[in-house]
């Protein structure tokens, strides 16, 4: 069923006509199915507020409000407002299952949007699953956060983002076409799935596009000094290093190579994206350094624009990134979801967003496959003066 939440608006990206059809389209006014109590619908937000990559959670959370409060200035799905209902899981993988056993067992959520990471997120797929409970991760990347052991569907899982195997492609053939290098080296975390991930796709399509991997050389999150393993990197000549992590270490390892003299291309994956990693890495350092990514804010396309200003307008004209669209459009895409099931019952949600056909969504039009993966567009961006600069759109 195709749908488009983006029409022609002054002030909100959601179109009038759509948010009629939001109101309209849940049929069951009076159901009984969890998640709606009274007027209300409860839509749980498992998340990284606190700990080692909070400033994920926090944007995904940022989004999911504004999102959230659109959706309830313009009356809600068939007259019941949403309600978010936060859980901090502290960045770690426990806390983020005993989340989910709250939000389900004692908030009694519709549906759970989180977490950020995938091992975060893979923590609760049980949870999800035995309570037939949607869960919707804006960020989690990794392939086995929606197709468990064995190849088998995790059929209550979803997630907004592309899967990393994507990222991976998409950064390898940059490398290649764009950049025209033929030697590059992968650093990367050896305890993340995430990383490997993007590491092994990488260096599988760059091979395949006639480049060569000339070191492969791995660190451990929360490390600092990366200075013995950058001295072996750089004693192999590459002409580009990639690195498929997350903030904390890759502003550290940017910070230190520079130094060094490795003035080569760096790219990474949407793990960089985050304020922070200017802070860490510094702004000069970061020159020369491109990013795979789920959307840019200087994208001229008009979807995008309008949800900048919508963001800019609610967060005292902070520029939102790309954790802060996908929250964005995780809200927007369960509403979606709600209201062609017609209830909140967690296998009525389920079927529905599987149904999920040509969303319109800052990030990207998605269609779901059928691993619950959604077919969309990647962009490139490049580092200049410690800003985001938009590059270039990838299509699947």
């Amino acid at each position: 069923m195709k749908k488009n939440f983006f029409g022609k608006v002054a002030y909100s990206v959601m179109s009038a006509s759509l948010i009629a059809g939001l109101l309209a389209g849940c049929g069951a006014a009076g159901s009984k199915s969890g998640g709606a109590s009274g007027d209300v619908i409860k839509i749980g937000a498992n998340l990284e507020l606190s700990g080692p990559v909070a400033s994920y959670g926090q944007s995904i959370a940022q989004g999911i409000e504004l999102g959230a409060e659109e959706i309830n200035k313009n009356g809600g799905i068939n007259g019941k407002k949403i309600e978010i209902v936060k859980a901090d899981n502290k960045s770690d993988a426990a806390e983020a299952t005993n989340a989910a056993i709250k939000l389900t067992s004692q908030d009694k959520v519709a549906a759970i949007i989180g977490a950020a990471t995938s091992g975060d997120t893979v923590a609760q797929v049980q949870i999800a699953t035995d309570n037939k409970t949607v869960l919707l991760t804006p960020s989690g990347t990794s392939p086995n956060v929606t197709v468990g052991n064995g190849g088998k569907l995790n059929d209550y899982i979803f997630r907004t983002c592309f899967i990393d195997p994507f990222q991976g492609n998409v950064a390898a053939n940059f490398a290649a076409k764009e950049l025209k290098v033929k030697k590059a080296a992968i650093f990367a975390d050896s305890a993340s799935d995430y990383a490997k991930g993007l590491a092994a796709a990488f260096k599988d399509t760059f091979s395949k596009a006639g480049g060569s991997v000339v070191a492969q050389e791995s660190y451990v999150a929360k490390d600092t000094d990366f200075r013995a393993t950058l001295t072996r990197i750089k004693a192999s000549n590459p002409e580009f290093v990639f690195i498929p992590g997350y903030y904390e270490e890759v502003g550290l390892i940017i910070k230190q190579a520079r130094e060094m003299g490795i003035t080569v291309p760096f790219m990474g994956g949407d793990g960089w994206d985050s304020p922070k990693l200017v802070e860490l890495a510094g702004a000069a350092a970061l020159d020369n350094t491109f990013i795979t990514n789920h959307y840019s804010s200087e994208d001229p396309d008009k979807t995008i624009q309008n949800f900048v200003t919508a963001f800019k307008g609610k967060y005292n004209s902070k520029s939102p990134d790309a954790f802060n669209a996908l929250g964005y459009d995780s809200i927007y895409l369960l509403a979606d979801a709600i209201k062609r099931a017609g209830s909140t019952d967690g296998a009525k949600i389920k079927d529905a967003m599987a149904q999920t056909k040509d969303l319109q969504l800052v990030s990207g039009k998605i269609t779901f496959d059928a691993q619950h993966n959604p077919i969309k567009t990647a962009t490139v961006l490049e580092y200049k003066g410690g800003k985001q600069v938009f590059k270039t759109k990838v299509n699947p």
